[in-house]
């Protein structure tokens, strides 16, 4: 896949210039440079030769075939170009011209043109507007950036053109070894999908890093990322987070759900590391490309200091990395190796004296101790450090069967030592810090690759009753679904959801509790009020036809003061339930990855804490359980500090029941259960509120259904 472009025998490149100044110049001289070894075709009706190569006014003097043609010219020439390309021969075109959608509408109309007029001839384009592309093992250069790293696993997708720039000339500083590196600018054509299919399949990348400021197609890209990590880590950098732009959503789960969280559960989802900066992208790819998968998160750390011992040691525990103590044997067998001052356990401190040879005989028994998954080294620059010497005696002693990272501490004193270890393809790190973020996006890494398979389970519901209730909002133009006819569709969908009806006067109001049962629950019922307790629209454990009547006079009486345009459908009389710990599911639609479930505790946790967790749809139930595991207050539910423990299985079946919701109707894009009730174990969970919000609803502008 994209052959041509990575592996062409010919390159022409339209618009090559003799002016050392101009981009046209640097794509030949950086051809020549890199050791291209296929054939390059400069093009350029003013100059005979550039650098030596034959130079042709026009491509269609040029007898033979190209594999590849390289755009150089202003936009208002690049048709033509383009045109000639694929006459001559081209299977790819790369076109670096800038100008087109980034600019304006018109840009983006020809850039529209531009793919259209590829697609019909069966060429694919790159770009317009990027850097071009390398590939270090065909020896081939074909960007305009001048810096050239050696050869080696890591390749880089990225979206932004400079950033490539800046990421060539700093890996080449760092001698750090790369093999493909995409710049991918407007996407016309070619995006990131399809680089990461490509390199998916490449046998000379490890690992993929990216730097993406946008997904084309959310679902496609899905796909093809969990097909790659399944074959390589996939590590990115997605920019472009913040919630300015995204569409203020009423309900609770779309205004905690911004684009960024939908990015977040997409790539877990798809087994994507997520890299939070520029640094991490690299301080990843790095581990990746150079070390083998931990066999679980079981670290070990060597250092010759107290205080940068204990900073990897928090470190790794706030990152859920385990501090295991080493096996009797390692500790007994080091004790005699190391002075009487130093320590056995972990971090293993083999104090500020040490020698390479210290370092060395602590390293190869935790390497060889079945309670260590991996290893971190921390050396501060002290008399006896010789990091150069313990750069090369660690690289010797590490046998790969698991993941060695370091951190050299320091400046001058450790630089010849970090760059040895670069060489021997050891990753270091400026701190602990950074060292253990690696290793958790490691583990995390191993942890996806080892899930069960995604078995997605299909409950018997009751569609035909849920399509009636849709189709009858649709025509009266509702978008938002109240709690009677939200709590309908999800009695359909077998939730456990309280006798109640809807009264209109208060004498219907003593009909409906006396034949439900005493205690009762009144709510309003308004297309205008999403919150009802805000406006004093709810009223619990009312015990009798007298409290009945005066709590529904004063209700409207009070909301008809407070939202006078509000329209009043009536009250919701309800079963008053059994009290329980209060949880809020909910679900949004984003509009690149679809449905997003939400779960957290209500309350406190969900307004103030923020403490919620997100999945895509559609769920497994070990995804649904990792939901309830992933909030902060998940220990509440599992009954800690006195806490009665609640039903954690008949939560998580409530969330795969939404799932399936969410999936089999498009139409609803957003969810609020707020709240859900659960109780322990033989106390079924029910939904004490619920709304909906409809979305491609034929309304003529209107919302509601009083109008």
């Amino acid at each position: 896949m994209l052959e041509s472009l990575l592996y062409p025998k010919s390159i022409a490149v339209i618009g090559a210039s003799r002016e050392t100044a101009k981009v046209g110049h640097a794509f030949i001289a950086n051809l020549i440079k890199s050791g291209f070894e296929g054939k390059v075709i400069p093009v350029n009706p003013k100059a005979d030769e550039i650098l030596g190569l034959r130079c042709y006014p026009d491509l269609t003097a040029y007898d033979g075939k190209i594999e590849l043609s390289i755009i150089v010219v202003p936009p208002k020439f690049v048709k033509d170009a383009i045109e000639k390309s694929i006459a001559a021969g081209a299977k790819e075109l790369i076109v670096i011209t800038a100008g087109f959608k980034e600019v304006s509408l018109e840009g983006a109309q020809v850039e529209k043109e531009l793919v259209a007029l590829c697609q019909s001839k069966g060429v694919r384009l790159m770009g317009p507007n990027c850097l071009g592309v390398l590939n270090t093992h065909h020896k081939m250069n074909a960007t305009f950036a001048p810096a050239l790293p050696p050869p080696g696993g890591i390749s880089l997708i990225s979206q932004s053109g400079a950033l490539c720039v800046a990421i060539l000339d700093w890996a080449q500083k760092q001698k750090l070894g790369m093999a493909k590196v995409f710049s991918i600018g407007n996407k016309a054509d070619l995006n990131e999908a399809d680089f990461l299919q490509a390199l998916a399949q490449d046998k000379e990348t490890s690992v993929v890093a990216a730097y993406l400021e946008s997904i084309t197609d959310g679902n496609r890209f899905l796909r093809i990322a969990e097909e790659a990590a399944n074959i390589k880590p996939v590590v990115v950098l997605k920019v472009g987070i913040t919630s300015a732009g995204a569409k203020a959503a009423s309900s609770h789960t779309g205004s905690l759900a911004g684009a960024d969280i939908a990015y977040g559960a997409a790539f877990k989802r798809a087994g994507v590391i997520r890299a939070e900066d520029f640094e991490s992208l690299f301080d990843y790819a790095l581990a990746f490309a150079t070390q083998p998968l931990p066999a679980g998160n079981r670290v070990c750390v060597i250092t010759n200091a107290g205080g940068p011992g204990i900073m990897a040691a928090d470190a790794a525990e706030m990152r859920g990395l385990k501090m295991v103590s080493p096996s009797e044997h390692t500790k007994n067998t080091l004790r005699p190796l190391l002075p009487a001052a130093a320590s056995v356990n972990n971090p293993i401190d083999v104090l500020g004296d040490a020698e390479p040879e210290r370092y060395i005989n602590a390293f190869q028994l935790a390497q060889e101790d079945e309670n260590v998954d991996a290893i971190v080294v921390v050396v501060t620059p002290q008399n006896m450090s010789q990091p150069y010497l313990l750069a090369e005696k660690l690289a010797a002693a590490h046998k790969g069967k698991k993941p060695l990272l370091c951190a050299f501490m320091g400046g001058d004193d450790v630089e010849a030592g970090k760059v040895k270890l670069m060489a021997l393809g050891i990753p270091n790190y400026p701190s602990p810090d950074r060292a253990m973020g690696a290793l958790k996006a490691m583990c995390d890494y191993v942890a996806w690759r080892a899930r069960p398979a995604r078995i997605v389970t299909r409950f018997p519901v009751n569609r035909r009753r849920v399509d009636r209730i849709l189709q009858s909002q649709i025509r009266g133009g509702i978008t938002q679904v109240g709690e009677v006819e939200a709590k309908e569709i999800l009695r359909a969908y077998e939730f456990n959801v309280l006798q109640g009806h809807l009264a209109r006067t208060s004498d219907e109001a003593v009909d409906i509790a006396e034949r439900i049962g005493y205690p009762v629950v009144l709510k309003i019922s308004s297309p205008d009020i999403i919150h009802k307790s805000d406006f004093g629209g709810v009223r619990i454990n009312i015990a009798n036809a007298e409290q009945v009547r005066d709590n529904f006079d004063l209700m409207i009486l009070r909301i008809q003061k407070r939202a006078p345009n509000a329209y009043l459908r009536g009250v919701f009389v309800e079963k008053m339930g059994q009290r329980g710990r209060e949880m809020i599911l909910g679900m949004t639609r984003d509009p690149q990855f679809g449905p997003m479930l939400m779960f957290g505790l209500g309350g406190i946790f969900v307004e103030v804490m923020k403490d919620v967790t997100f999945h895509l749809a559609p769920i497994t139930s070990e995804e649904a359980m990792q939901m309830l595991k992933g909030t902060r207050s998940y220990a509440l539910l599992e009954g800690a500090r006195g806490q009665a423990p609640v039903d954690l299985d008949a939560i998580a079946v409530a969330l795969q029941r939404i799932s399936q919701l969410a999936t089999d109707y498009p139409e609803i894009s957003e969810l609020d259960i707020n709240p859900l009730i659960a109780g322990p174990v033989g106390m079924e969970p029910y939904v004490a509120d619920a709304r909906m919000t409809l979305s491609n609803v034929a309304t003529n502008g209107q919302t509601n259904e009083h109008h």
